[in-house]
């Protein structure tokens, strides 16, 4: 709904829990609104609506948010989530219409009851332009002007409150910007697939201009927005809300959501499937961000890998449990010490009694699992080293998080394709039985998804190729590619 006037409208959103009272209080705004100063753009929310919708779809934030709650019901679980969400979404002024006063018979205590806690709610919200006014919407009490039925409230009328309200104005990048790669900040999860910490996005908004790779590191708390309870989680799921640190793999400028809507809010996609997953608001840059510089160092990659006469890469072997990585990543790293070469293994359960002795099997260790090898790798591979990494690594994700984290030709995935059915029958180390009689959980393969590469470096079929054969496949491809140096 607008008005006639010319300038911008005025955004207000009308929010409130099922039979309060919505429909009626917009009709009657309408005709108190029809001669007003300004014009207006006055959208009716639906309860239980996607909670910060306004995030999601990049939407212009609302000026004002007029929740209304009906005088009989109190504060219902909507009112406080609507609450919830104009602090979130940084909306500078809330309006409560406490509705239906005149089935109360117009009685002050009846309106004190909803607007006292309310008021002590958008305190603990933190929003401090708050105003509260009963109503009755459906007689026009207190809308147009003020209602003689309730002489005791000495408060403004809905119109007049709307009229005084301001505008939000943010402040243009040039006023305040800030520069850094890790931020506190809140998201509002939209995947089918839950947020995993440890899990790499991309994150598109803010001043980043191009979309910049984010991780979530850690999830610190989950937030119910009918309470506003903090409540320990380790993943997001689909409309859940928590509050995050994010790490980017670059400094972006931006300002905190609370001084410019549009620098400090952000939407995260996901990246093998670019999707829109998730949309959240920076609070502020952590201070270690500030803190930390990249060291130049004079003894670089280039000069260990010339010192060793060899090229430096990730041998990333991937497949089934039972599949023949490690006994292949094993052949291969023999061959290549019979050779001179300068190399490392990485086996998924020898890291596991030691860096990551820490982590279980859950979706969101075995992401943190991937994590850490992918740095351990880079590291080595920064020393020079051919570093091979045997690891079921199921998620494509983590191992395109992997890719991304070397140079273009130092990451060759080598999928070890076994079929389910092959490797189970080899069950070398008893875990497929216990998986099946349900004492192991969280098992690749059988209670736990395993994405096979689309388009590995090298692919080994298992069921055709002896653990020999393969080993010097792929010793050949690395000598075809010049990585081993002169012969």
């Amino acid at each position: 709904m607008t008005s006639s006037a010319s300038q911008s409208p005025f955004r207000c959103t009308v929010g409130g829990g099922a039979g309060v009272g919505k429909s009626a209080l917009v009709a009657g705004l309408q005709d108190a609104l029809a001669t007003a100063r300004r014009s207006y753009l006055i959208a009716e929310t639906a309860a239980g609506a996607a909670p910060a919708q306004e995030l999601l779809t990049g939407a212009p934030i609302p000026d004002l948010s007029l929740i209304v709650a009906d005088v009989a019901q109190g504060l219902e679980p909507e009112t406080r989530r609507l609450a919830f969400l104009a602090g979130l979404l940084g909306v500078r002024q809330v309006v409560l219409a406490v509705n239906k006063m005149d089935r109360a018979g117009y009685a002050q205590d009846a309106f004190a009851r909803v607007e006292q806690p309310f008021r002590a709610l958008a305190a603990e919200l933190g929003l401090t332009a708050v105003s509260c006014v009963p109503i009755a919407a459906a007689r026009g009490d207190n809308l147009a002007g003020t209602s003689a039925a309730m002489p005791w409230y000495q408060g403004p009328p809905l119109r007049e409150l709307l009229e005084r309200a301001e505008a939000f104005v943010p402040l243009p990048a040039s006023q305040g910007a800030e520069v850094a790669d890790q931020f506190e900040a809140t998201v509002v999860w939209a995947g089918a697939a839950p947020l995993l910490p440890g899990r790499s996005y991309l994150l598109r908004g803010g001043g980043a201009g191009t979309a910049v790779a984010a991780t979530v590191a850690p999830l610190k708390y989950l937030i119910n927005p009918a309470s506003a309870q903090r409540m320990a989680a380790a993943r997001l799921r689909r409309d859940e809300i928590g509050v995050v640190n994010l790490q980017l793999e670059r400094a972006i400028t931006f300002d905190p959501y609370r001084a410019n809507h549009d620098t400090g809010r952000f939407i995260l996609i996901d990246s093998q499937s670019q999707e829109t997953v998730g949309a959240g608001i920076l609070h502020f840059a952590l201070r270690r961000a500030r803190n930390i510089v990249w060291q130049a160092l004079d003894v670089n990659k280039a000069v260990r890998a010339a010192a060793k006469g060899q090229q430096p890469c990730v041998l990333w072997y991937t497949g089934l449990s039972g599949a023949g990585k490690s006994t292949i990543a094993n052949l291969v790293d023999r061959k290549l010490h019979s050779q001179q070469r300068h190399t490392y293994l990485l086996d998924g359960d020898n890291v596991r009694h030691g860096l990551n002795r820490d982590l279980g099997f859950t979706d969101t260790d075995r992401v943190e699992n991937i994590r850490r090898i992918a740095e351990v790798a880079k590291l080595m591979v920064d020393a020079g080293l051919i570093v091979g990494t045997a690891f079921i690594s199921p998620f494509r994700a983590e191992r395109q998080t992997a890719r991304a984290l070397l140079a273009p030709g130092e990451f060759i995935e080598v999928f070890i394709d076994t079929p389910l059915e092959v490797a189970e029958g080899r069950d070398p180390k008893g875990l497929y039985k216990k998986a099946r009689r349900g004492d192991l959980k969280n098992f690749t393969g059988i209670d736990s998804p395993y994405e096979a590469p689309q388009s590995p470096e090298i692919r080994i079929d298992t069921t055709a190729t002896s653990p020999d054969a393969a080993a010097e496949l792929i010793v050949g491809y690395l000598r075809q590619r010049g990585m081993l140096g002169p012969a």
